[in-house]
Parts: C-alpha cells; structure tokens; sequence
C-alpha cells in the first residue's frame, strides 16, 4: 500500500506574506534613494550643463522619477 501526502497551498502563508512586504519595502527604498541621488546631482549641475544634456531645470523631477520607477 502507497501512502500519499498532498498539502495543497491556494495561499501563501503568513511568512511567505512577510516576506513579500519586507522585499517590497526594500524595493521601495532603494528606488526612493535613486530619486533623490538623481535630483541632487542634476540640481548640482549648471544651467549650462544641462541643456548639454537637453534638460530643462524644469524637467529634473520628471527625470529622475523616471530613472527610478521607469515610464
């Protein structure tokens, strides 16, 4: 006689939901310190600088939200 032992799982238990949250915190925070890293250093630029790079002073927290959560 065979013995068979199944566990069914439709959802994930709590630590499988912990962990989740804790790594979508993570990704949180390092896409926040991304931001921030690009607002300041093209806030450290010159005028001159940025148009070089076809910005408009205007447009840098339209860039670096784009640089950290993408389009």
């Amino acid at each position: 006689m065979a013995l068979l032992n199944a566990t069914l799982r439709g959802t994930p238990g709590l630590i499988e939901r912990v962990q989740a949250v804790v790594a979508s915190l993570k990704q949180a925070a390092h896409r926040r310190a991304v931001y921030k890293r690009t607002v300041r250093e093209l806030r450290a630029l010159t005028t001159r600088e940025m148009a070089d790079l076809g910005i408009h002073p205007a447009m840098i927290d339209e860039v670096a939200r784009e640089a950290a959560y993408g389009k």
